[in-house]
């Protein structure tokens, strides 16, 4: 990123290789269709190009560019709010066809399918804190930097996020 900071733009393109994947699990693990989460993605890297500038170089690139996509986010869906624009139909909210498939992927699939719904029925704070520490691996303290607060109180968030998806996934599992 410090080579970009410097006018070597063609690093950028290494950057969005390597990242957007991760990218991607977030906007998509967030609630957004891929559709949506493939623009997100492009936003991110349009505003990492636009204040590379801002870019300190302390602290994790990671870190940088999931405040960055935080951002990105937040600013997408207050947009689709004022246009009253509907969003499509998240993946946990479809069902599977025969019965027969049905109880196979319940088998197979059953903790993961129930782990997913309990995750989007999370407030989108917590949702992701866990996006963050659990499916992208961020340590604590680059968790920390991202939100803004201190290593303790991200931790805390996120002892108390995995809590209310552990309540809510025993409540889906009894009904």
């Amino acid at each position: 990123m410090m080579k970009v900071k410097n006018g070597d733009l063609d690093k950028l393109g290494l950057l969005y290789e390597r990242h957007k994947r991760n990218l991607f699990g977030f906007f998509y693990n967030l609630g957004n269709n891929p559709s949506v989460s493939e623009d997100l993605v492009q936003n991110v890297f349009v505003r990492i190009l636009k204040y590379r500038k801002s870019y300190k170089g302390e602290g994790s690139f990671t870190a940088w560019m999931f405040s960055m996509a935080r951002n990105v986010n937040h600013d997408h869906h207050i947009k689709v709010s004022k246009q009253k624009i509907s969003r499509d139909i998240a993946p946990e909210d479809t069902e599977i066809g025969s019965e027969d498939s049905l109880n196979e992927a319940i088998e197979k699939n059953g903790n993961a399918i129930m782990l997913r719904r309990a995750l989007s029925l999370l407030p989108n704070d917590k949702r992701e804190i866990l996006l963050l520490s659990k499916y992208r691996e961020l340590k604590l303290n680059e968790i920390a930097e991202i939100l803004g607060c201190t290593e303790g109180a991200a931790k805390v968030r996120t002892h108390r996020a995995l809590k209310d998806l552990k309540t809510i996934f025993l409540q889906l599992e009894t009904t």
